[in-house]
């Protein structure tokens, strides 16, 4: 067998484009036979399908290039939960823009390392341009904010928790009980002192009892708010946890993962007020900024908030190759080897714009409120509440929990529909959380049919499937 091509210089864009033939060919194909939002049959026909095309996976002679990418792609494809279809809503799994992929598929190409200078000249040089424009949206008034590229938001808080305690010591988290669950994580990663949970009765952080908990506790504090929960996409009080800090000497991190991008609409960005008063900031574009995952970033008001992250090793960014002028990466971030993800982020913005991303999570908020209305005006469908971004609970009316689980469950089993599920307001929820900004009020119309018709068929005594 001849010795593969490579997919860098000059050869590399001529070997690979007979092979993206073949990849794209292996998408339509598997999606075809998939036919919906997720493959029919449940854990065990899925598993039993892949492996079966899959097997060998380690053969003592390859098959070559073409029947490799062409079985598997297609495998994994027909296999896949495809957050690109409208009835694919459990989690925040965006379907991600074509011009993202074909940017990452770009960056793959030319596989920068981003841990120092000589491997990622000019991916460097994008990665702390990006960074600092991004960071100078969320903190338009900050003179030199900056801001550092992570896998997710669970690295973004962790990172948060990590420069508040580089600051001040073993500092002392409080979180809503809202909060995602990274911060109780991350603090006991750190060797931090356990969260102090603020009750959150109404879905938000209660300013009230945080301000009795911020007057018993002893400093240093830092207090965790969110702008867009996992569970009901709701926003604490941004503003008003603000002045609370301010006036008892706590610093502030705001994780707003899922609902910082709101930042590009003026339609929406009022919700998020109060956003720039943070310490730092958890923002992530692999959910309302359509990009491949992943696509996130903690970001902070002065660059100097990440010397903290600061790290010496020779052989990436020894002092005398500093001090010549070679740009030291080490310090934006705790990983050493990593892709480049800021290509994609900068292709999609500068090809989009801030009203293209506006349009874009507009849409996204309409069709939520549109799913709102429609299970409103159903007889037999419950509604917990509007929707603040674009996440939507609702129920069967009189359903007990254990049917709503049920329901989920054989939604998912048929392939017919993705939803999440949770608990509020001491009673179980379908959990609709809208990503897709192609999604139709016909699309949403289908999926209020397929839940209720598996509703009617339990009331009826039919077996699940």
């Amino acid at each position: 067998m001849p010795t593969p091509p490579l997919a860098g210089g000059t050869a590399g864009p001529a070997a690979l484009r007979p092979l993206l033939d073949t990849v794209l060919d292996a998408l339509h194909q598997g999606a075809a036979r998939r036919g919906g939002p997720l493959p029919a049959g449940g854990p065990d026909s899925t598993t039993s399908r892949l492996r079966t095309a899959a097997h060998p996976l380690i053969p003592d002679t390859g098959t070559g290039a073409e029947p490799a990418l062409r079985t598997l792609v297609t495998a994994l494809a027909e296999g896949a939960a495809d957050p690109a279809h409208p009835h694919c809503a459990a989690h925040l799994h965006t379907p991600p823009l074509a011009l993202a992929a074909a940017a990452d598929l770009a960056a793959s190409a030319l596989n920068p390392s981003m841990d120092s200078w000589d491997q990622a000249p000019a991916a460097s040089a994008l990665e702390a341009d990006l960074t600092a424009a991004l960071a100078a949206e969320i903190y338009p008034q900050a003179t030199a904010p900056d801001a550092v590229i992570t896998t997710g938001g669970t690295e973004a808080n962790q990172l948060a928790l990590l420069l508040a305690r580089e600051r001040h010591g073993p500092v002392q988290t409080i979180r809503g009980a809202n909060a995602h669950h990274s911060i109780t994580r991350a603090a006991w990663l750190l060797g931090l002192p356990e969260p102090v949970v603020v009750p959150a009765p109404t879905g938000v952080m209660d300013p009230a009892a945080l301000d009795e908990a911020l007057t018993r506790l002893h400093r240093p504090l830092l207090v965790t708010a969110t702008a867009g929960t996992t569970d009901t996409g709701e926003i604490d009080p941004l503003d008003d946890i603000a002045d609370l800090c301010a006036a008892h000497g706590a610093e502030l991190h705001i994780d707003a993962a899922y609902g910082g991008p709101l930042l590009f609409s003026p339609t929406h960005r009022h919700k998020i007020q109060g956003l720039d008063r943070a310490h730092s900031v958890t923002f992530d574009l692999h959910k309302l900024g359509w990009q491949p995952a992943s696509a996130s970033l903690l970001a902070v008001p002065d660059h100097h908030d990440l010397d903290a992250l600061h790290h010496r090793a020779p052989y990436l960014n020894a002092e005398d190759d500093t001090e010549a002028g070679l740009p030291d990466l080490l310090g934006r971030s705790l990983r050493t080897t990593r892709r480049p993800d800021a290509l994609k982020i900068a292709v999609t913005l500068r090809a989009l714009g801030r009203t293209g991303l506006a349009d874009l999570v507009d849409r996204t908020v309409a069709a939520a409120d549109h799913l709102a209305d429609l299970i409103t005006a159903h007889p037999g469908l419950d509604l917990y509440d509007r929707p603040t971004i674009s996440t939507v609970l609702f129920r069967p009316t009189g359903a007990p929990d254990h049917t709503v689980a049920v329901i989920r469950r054989t939604l998912l089993n048929r392939g017919h529909a993705v939803l999440g599920r949770t608990d509020a307001d001491g009673r179980r929820w379908l959990k609709a959380t809208l990503l897709n900004p192609h999604t139709t009020p016909d699309d949403l119309h289908t999926l209020i049919d397929l839940v209720t018709t598996v509703t009617d068929g339990l009331a009826e005594g039919s077996t699940p499937r």
